[in-house]
């Protein structure tokens, strides 16, 4: 490869290959976070997020990876600046070199030599470091971009888990209360048996209810340890730490609705302004073959100490020091059709830009769309469910009421008090998928920004 393509061209694709590189780290493994064991003492969704940007292993690296690049960029641009170099050489000869002059074999120069230059390069024009130079911000600004995208997969993906936590925890929270509610039920079934007013299938009824319950609350409470380390996980937090979330659920409920009257514009979204900044650093690569048949200028100076002695060790005693100045231009004449081909690729990379852009269009919009029609979906399921536990609350009350008068069985308590407990654990699990389609949907519209 010659001197010209491993120019800014290159440069662009390194620090390009780096961002890559992030973004496919992102979706394997992080690596393990050695920062400072902080904790949580009140664990709301807001807490919750803003301790997932700061912890966050992903979003760590990310930072890192923009520190990365702004080195690299500066090492690049380095050479815009006067390069000083110091070179030092210390020769012996075992045979002094010989020419002829007039005929006569001469020796010339002597056993010991030693040179200490000092140089100096002054860059003038150069292509590569001309395009360098004006992508920098771009190249910048594409690292950020890809942190701000890493936060929003971050943060979408945090809500979701916190909104599927409380809706475990709720389902404990109804499988308690039905249990208390159930032994109080077995022990008036259990003394209504003994007294001979009813039969064994009441008590016996009631105990299996209570048995499915309890083995459902158990169930329930090892999902709960098992999403709270998943959340754990996403936001980075501690391993050995208890993470106690905190909700409020009639804010929560408040904060489900969202204003589905508005439209989807893919310019909003991180991914357009990613494509965007990819866009014009492909400009710039083609900018940059376009500008390939301009010449390299530079300065080239230095200044010689040239030590000269027959004697090993008074060689530093004679100096015949010397100094030059150059200007230096190297112009491509031919490079075999190679600066057109690679215009040709550097103009259909911007045509695969156009259709990355587009199809980003397309399938943003497709994206809004079944993210809409999943939150209004939910949005009906929500009300329903949520109307549902109203009326299953009163027929079991009735019913509760209507059994212990002697009107009604004990069959059609059980039957009350199952659907009241599917009912609100309905309830719940709607309410769940009500907040998460609302993330998806605020997502979709480019809404969630951090």
């Amino acid at each position: 490869m010659t001197k010209r393509n491993t120019g800014v061209f290159y440069n662009i694709r390194v620090l390009l290959v780096i961002i890559s590189i992030g973004f496919f780290n992102r979706e394997s493994k992080a690596q393990q976070y050695t920062g400072s064991d902080s904790t949580l003492q009140l664990a709301t969704l807001e807490n919750v997020i803003q301790y997932a940007l700061k912890h966050q292993p992903l979003i760590q690296q990310a930072l890192i990876d923009e520190k990365i690049v702004n080195a690299q960029i500066r090492s690049q641009l380095a050479r815009l600046l006067p390069q000083i170099s110091l070179n030092y050489l210390l020769q012996h000869n075992f045979q002094v070199p010989t020419s002829f002059v007039n005929g006569a074999a001469i020796p010339l120069g002597v056993g010991n030599t030693s040179t200490f230059q000092l140089g100096l390069t002054q860059n003038i024009f150069s292509s590569e470091l001309f395009i360098a130079n004006r992508t920098r911000g771009d190249v910048l600004l594409q690292t950020t971009q890809a942190t701000t995208s890493q936060r929003i997969d971050v943060v979408s993906n945090a809500s979701k888990a916190f909104y599927d936590i409380i809706s475990t925890a709720q389902q404990i929270r109804v499988a308690q209360e039905d249990i208390v509610r159930l032994e109080r039920s077995l022990k008036d079934a259990l003394a209504q048996y003994t007294a001979g007013i009813v039969d064994k299938i009441d008590y016996k009824r009631t105990t299996i209810t209570l048995n499915n319950t309890r083995a459902s609350l158990r169930s329930n409470e090892q999902l709960l340890r098992a999403k709270t380390e998943y959340l754990k996980n996403l936001i980075g937090y501690p391993v050995n730490e208890s993470l106690q979330i905190v909700y409020d659920s009639t804010q929560m409920e408040r904060d489900a609705f969202i204003d589905t009257t508005e439209t989807s514009d893919y310019t909003k979204r991180i991914e357009y302004d990613l494509l965007q900044t990819q866009r014009r650093l492909l400009e710039a690569n083609l900018k940059f073959y376009k500008l390939s048949y301009l010449p390299t200028v530079s300065l080239n100076g230095g200044y010689n100490f040239n030590y000269q002695n027959k004697n090993f060790g008074k060689i530093y005693g004679n100096n015949f020091p010397s100094s030059f100045g150059q200007l230096v231009i190297s112009l491509p004449i031919f490079t075999g059709g190679r600066r057109k081909a690679d215009i040709d690729a550097a103009q259909w990379q911007l045509k695969r830009n156009d259709w990355d852009i587009y199809s980003l269009r397309n399938s943003i919009n497709s994206e809004f769309a079944q993210a809409k029609a999943a939150y209004l979906s939910n949005y009906i399921n929500y009300q329903t469910l949520k109307e549902n536990v109203a009326l299953a609350q009163e027929v079991y009350d009735v019913v509760q009421l209507q059994y212990r008068n002697g009107i009604k069985a004990y069959l059609e308590v059980v039957t009350a008090e199952a659907e009241l407990r599917t009912s609100r654990i309905n309830y719940y699990q709607a309410l769940y998928e009500l907040l998460s389609s609302k993330v998806d949907v605020q997502r979709s519209l480019g809404q969630i920004r951090f």
